[in-house]
């Protein structure tokens, strides 16, 4: 079985800055795209970033210039630098991985809150 457990969510003012990381362990092969969404309330989950095991990366438009994404295969772990905050995107954020251990699957995390206070 695989896990993935996120960490450092928080409450910010806006303006501020938060990291999230997301680890993975279990019996894994190879981790290939890793990724965060969030869900705000009465929303859906929407993609935030997303990195292949390769290091390119994706973002949506509205953090575009503020969030960045990374990972270390060697540990797997993937996290996002989130700068410049607002209160739009106070949300829960997920990790998200597609891991291969005798097969590949798509792996979540149990979401973290961040709350960005104006």
């Amino acid at each position: 079985q695989v896990q993935l457990v996120e960490s450092g969510g928080g409450l910010v003012q806006a303006g501020g800055s938060l990291r999230l990381s997301c680890a993975a362990s279990g019996k894994i092969l190879k981790i290939n795209a890793m990724g965060w969404y969030r869900q705000a309330p009465g929303k859906q989950r929407e993609l935030v970033a997303t990195i292949t095991s390769g290091g390119t990366t994706s973002y949506a438009d509205s953090v575009k210039g503020r969030f960045t994404i990374s990972r270390d295969n060697a540990e797997n772990t993937v996290s996002l630098q989130m700068n410049s905050l607002k209160p739009e995107d106070t949300a829960v954020y997920f990790c998200h991985a597609r891991v291969i251990t005798s097969y590949e699957l798509g792996y979540w995390g149990q979401g973290t809150q961040v709350t960005v206070s104006s």
